[in-house]
């Protein structure tokens, strides 16, 4: 795309030294300009990357837009320079501009919560592709029609130049319907501008990543951001938060158990490894089996199909669909279920936890053994409380790493331990401080007895685990089985 037209579209700059200048990428970080990029220069809470321009131009970027006050052609090379009053601002304009405004050319349904939306997003894809080839970008994975697409780290929404190449390929396969993961993050950091949403499904909301937003209130309403973007929004009718996200929406569809629900839950019934399901909307009702553990599941199904309504799949086809789901990677994911049973989960706040750990409580005697962490550089308001859950709805509780980061690691399990104790929880019997997460895994299975449940929290998918010094390759079930011998 020419420079000229793509400073123009975006930005409404006109740059006559841009006639004539093909650009090849929209990139935000030096290290990865290729001959013809255009970079945008981002101030981050640790690094200016306006301190990186003259290596951004060695390597071959044709212009540069940023924040800083700089000459409008730049020392190395004469390269052309544009000020923007906010960097993180321009950059998705830039991106969705220089891939053709890709979601104007699909259904984008999106999905956010603080809990439920990687297993609801799964779920919508799942209904999609059981009719055709569609698309998922979530936390758990990228589907791209057939293609599986690797995501580098622990993040919920890649930064706004991927989401928006991501979208451009799905336009290229073919695709008409892409299910998009929407964290807190991903509107904050405005790496979700750009996109124009179809259906827009909202979960629930508990206090999480206050550390990033600051108050309850920043957060919820970044979440908003969500329902005030989308044609029509589908909101759980359950949660004390429906009214505040309603008022953002344009158009409401309502889900649930509630009586006014558009799409309503019925009844649940619960068998070993599945949901039996009886859904309405209007005149019609339906059933449903979904093969899957934990009641809190079922809303995720019915949000699933709520959404997909939207988008032309009709109740009846899309619960028949539900039977044939495969499940989430790291969502209630059974590694073993005899002598007794473990199972991976990435229930990381207090109320997914709570949740968790009530799914899978077994029949007396059986008990719930549950390890769990706490990330570093992350909200530490979450820390006593999680502990505090743990001792109060499981059995024994071992207390161990979840990225720790820069953060001292003894300090985090101080805060956990502390909850715990809160709770009743008493160190050295049924609560034990484990640090490194292997062996808080062996010593969770040497506690289990026939019967029991080991529950692995909070790590889920997550194919790393961060250290102060180093970042280890992690694959939580496959340690459960190693440990297991």
């Amino acid at each position: 795309m020419e420079l000229a037209r793509l400073l123009s579209e975006a930005l409404g700059v006109r740059l006559d030294a841009g006639a004539g200048v093909e650009v090849t990428a929209v990139v935000q970080h030096h290290d990865r300009v290729v001959p013809g990029a255009l970079f945008v220069a981002r101030r981050g809470e640790r690094f200016d990357a306006h301190d990186h321009l003259a290596e951004a131009v060695a390597a071959g970027a044709v212009a540069v837009v940023g924040e800083a006050d700089l000459p409008a052609s730049l020392p190395w090379g004469g390269v052309p320079y544009v000020r923007v009053a906010d960097a993180r601002e321009a950059l998705p304009r830039l991106a969705a501009a220089f891939h053709g405004r890709p979601s104007e050319r699909l259904s984008v349904l999106g999905v956010t919560g603080t809990d439920g939306k990687t297993t609801t997003a799964t779920l919508l894809h799942h209904l999609f592709a059981a009719e055709g080839r569609a698309g998922l970008i979530s936390t758990a994975g990228i589907r791209l029609g057939d293609d599986a697409v690797p995501l580098e780290g622990h993040f919920t929404t890649p930064e706004a130049t991927e989401v928006q190449a991501l979208l451009a390929r799905c336009v290229d396969l073919g695709l008409e319907r892409v299910v998009l993961e929407c964290s807190s993050h991903g509107f904050s950091l405005r790496r979700l501008d750009g996109i124009a949403f179809r259906v827009g499904v909202w979960t629930n909301l508990s206090p999480e990543h206050l550390d990033h937003h600051g108050t309850l209130e920043a957060y919820r309403d970044a979440k908003r951001t969500l329902m005030r973007r989308s044609e029509v929004s589908v909101l759980n009718r359950d949660e004390p938060d429906f009214a505040a996200f309603a008022e953002a929406a344009r158009r409401v569809v309502a889900y649930g158990e509630h009586p006014a629900s558009d799409v309503r839950l019925e009844a649940v019934h619960e068998e070993p490894g599945a949901l039996e399901l009886v859904i309405t909307a209007g005149d019609e009702r339906v059933r449903a089996r979904l093969p899957m553990v934990g009641r809190y599941n079922a809303h995720n199904a019915v949000a699933a199909l709520a959404a997909a309504r939207e988008v032309g799949i009709d109740l009846a086809r899309g619960a028949a669909a539900l039977a044939d789901f495969a499940g989430v990677p790291g969502r209630m994911q059974v590694v073993q279920d005899r002598p007794f049973s473990v199972i991976v989960d990435f229930a990381h706040t207090p109320p997914a936890l709570a949740k968790a750990l009530d799914a899978v409580r077994p029949p007396a005697p059986g008990r719930v053994v549950v390890v769990l962490g706490s990330a570093g550089e992350r909200d530490p308001g979450k820390r006593r409380p999680l502990g505090a859950t743990a001792a109060r709805l499981a059995d024994v509780v071992v207390l161990t790493e979840e990225d720790a980061r820069s953060e001292s690691l003894d300090a985090i399990l101080a805060a956990m331990a502390e909850g715990a104790r809160e709770a009743g929880g008493v160190i050295g019997q049924d609560v034990h401080l484990v640090p490194d997460r292997g062996d808080a895994i062996a010593r969770a299975l040497a506690e289990a007895r026939p019967g029991d449940v080991v529950l692995l929290a909070g790590k889920g998918h997550e194919a790393t685990l961060e250290r102060a010094h180093e970042t280890l390759p992690w694959d939580e079930a496959a340690e459960a089985r190693r440990r297991l011998g």
